[in-house]
């Protein structure tokens, strides 16, 4: 085994120059400040006190950078994590309680040891078969259900912990002469700073500088209301040591959660990587991916951090920075650690109206527009996926919402698979060339072999798709009266046992019409397996060929000639 395989990054250490630092040491200055408060408002919606956001920005990080495959992912919390985080961890627990945060930590330790499990076992393929849509739809609805849990904290409305989305905006409605304008006023002028920020300035840290606009608008109000409440002061220190819960128990009871947080967390990861990668060029290893995150989130259960994945937002400015090695995301992380040394008692001054301004803009920035509105246009089935896992969101456990979008989108790609497609082939006579190749009947209309039927599968025969396979195969011989079928196999990538096993019995049911089944053109990898589990030989060796000359020449011989003498196609250099 490489070492670079155990430690990759010693491959990415070596593309380290003067020019590499300097340009990574600015993008991880620009990536450090606008973590910053992003930090703090993802510890938030997750029920975290502001500073684990902050920690989980410092740790996260820094192992997914040394053992991920992206030279531009930057992990750490986000906002899709954050509200799966906190809805699994407040079944069990009130959220600001020393039980909650413990909690949090072992859900995260859980979510990164399955992380790390499919890494090791070389499962990132299966990423592959979830849509991107599960993730747009998720985001979509966490990012409403975000909006609504700030709704309290904008108005200073008094609402019982733990509503339902539908319960929090009635409560809205029925408390509306209540609403504290002062509070409202921090809220809304915190959002159009950062809105208007970003606009003129799209480099700024619009969200810091929102906030800093918030927290000098309530020093003025405080003296008109007392309803501002203040985030109070970080600690300014660097990530403690924590310790997980271990018991059985708490394992057992976290465990159906931290596996949805852990899916999650992987498909936003490679999703991310993989955006960034189709700009740069660069080839994203799925596997190394899950390991990375795996090791980010275990290793940063033990320093305060909660579980962390790879944000959009922070990877697509790292990589407009101008980034070019993962170090730019340990810089990021470095600086971000000075940064709350030094400035974590300017917190004391920040107003929770002016944190929910700033995470309704997070929330805002997290429904993707443009991807909904083209799945809404072209696709009907990832528009299914798309609505399911939108509206399990608002409406039923976030975990099971996950379960749902990949359960569906797998039974989308399934039903799709299952159905190969299957075009009957036929030979040109008028045709010039020499080759006198095979050519689909639906492209030009042309005669055919009344005895012999030739198809080809353009999809792989398993357990799924036999029964399509199956159909089209009786069709033949049952509608058409054909029972000599060659199959034109270079579409085909792999033959299960289910397959192997169908395909023999309608070999056998077309023997007993002096037919069979015969194949051309299999992969030498679908050979081998078809020798090995001894289909060959129990259709017969004498079925399978090279080429289509040899294998039309074969089966001719054993063609009914009483039928030929008769017979007006003559399609085959045989039958001249």
């Amino acid at each position: 085994m490489k070492l670079e395989s155990i430690f990759p990054f010693l491959v990415w250490f070596r593309l380290i120059t003067i020019d590499s630092l300097k340009a990574d040491l600015v993008a991880g200055l620009t990536g450090a400040v606008i973590v910053l408060p992003q930090g703090i408002a993802f510890a938030t919606i997750a029920g975290l006190p502001p500073e684990y956001g902050l920690y989980t920005a410092m740790v996260t990080p820094i192992v997914a950078a040394l053992f991920g495959s992206s030279r531009h992912l930057v992990s750490g919390p986000t906002t899709a994590i954050s509200i799966v985080v906190f809805s699994a961890v407040s079944h069990h627990a009130e959220a600001g309680t020393p039980e909650f945060l413990m909690l949090a930590l072992t859900l995260t330790f859980l979510a990164g040891v399955y992380q790390l499990a499919f890494g090791l076992a070389r499962l990132g393929a299966l990423v592959n078969f979830v849509s991107h849509t599960v993730v747009i739809g998720f985001t979509a609805g966490a990012a409403i259900l975000i909006a609504t849990s700030q709704m309290k904290h904008i108005t200073a409305l008094d609402m019982p912990k733990g509503e339902s989305f539908l319960n929090i905006w009635l409560d809205l409605f029925n408390g509306i002469n209540d609403i504290n304008i002062f509070v409202m006023l921090i809220a809304v002028a915190t959002l159009l700073v950062a809105i208007t920020s970003k606009k003129l300035m799209p480099k700024s840290p619009y969200l810091l500088v929102g906030m800093v606009v918030g927290s000098v608008l309530a020093i003025f109000l405080k003296d008109y209301t007392d309803g501002i409440k203040l985030v109070g002061e970080i600690p300014a220190q660097l990530p403690p040591l924590s310790t997980p819960e271990f018991s059985l128990q708490t394992i057992r009871m976290l465990a159906p959660e931290a596996f949805a947080v852990a899916l999650l967390g992987l498909i936003e990861a490679v999703s991310i990587s993989r955006a960034v990668a189709t700009k740069s060029n660069q080839r994203i290893d799925a596997n190394q991916e899950f390991i990375g995150q795996g090791l980010s989130n275990i290793f940063g259960s033990f320093f305060s951090s909660y579980a962390g994945s790879g944000s959009f937002t922070r990877s697509g400015i790292n990589y407009a920075a101008g980034a070019q090695t993962p170090l730019s995301a340990i810089f990021a992380a470095i600086i971000l650690m000075l940064i709350v040394l030094l400035i974590a008692p300017l917190t004391a001054y920040l107003p929770i109206a002016a944190m929910g301004g700033v995470i309704l803009l997070v929330a805002y920035n997290l429904i993707d527009f443009h991807h909904i509105k083209q799945t809404l246009t072209f696709s009907k089935s990832e528009t299914s996926i798309l609505l399911t896992t939108f509206f399990a969101t608002l409406f039923l456990e976030l975990e099971f919402a996950i379960y749902l979008g990949v359960l569906l989108s797998l039974v989308l790609f399934l039903a799709k698979t299952s159905t190969p497609h299957i075009p009957t082939l036929s030979i040109d006579v008028s045709a010039k060339d020499q080759q006198r190749k095979l050519i689909n009947i639906q492209q030009k209309p042309l005669k055919q072999c009344p005895q012999l039927k030739i198809i080809r599968i353009d999809m792989s025969i398993y357990f799924g798709s036999i029964n399509h396979i199956q159909k089209r195969i009786s069709k033949i011989a049952d509608n058409e009266r054909i029972y000599n079928i060659l199959i034109v196999a270079s579409g085909i990538n792999f033959i299960d046992l289910a397959g192997a096993e169908a395909l023999v019995s309608e070999n056998n049911r077309l023997k007993k019409n002096n037919g069979g089944l015969y194949f051309v053109g299999l992969k030498s990898s679908v050979y081998e397996f078809a020798a090995r589990s001894c289909f060959i030989k129990k259709i017969g060796n004498d079925h399978f060929f090279d080429t289509k000359g040899q294998a039309i020449n074969k089966i001719y011989g054993r063609l009914d000639k009483s039928v030929c003498l008769t017979c007006q196609s003559l399609i085959f250099r045989e039958c001249q």
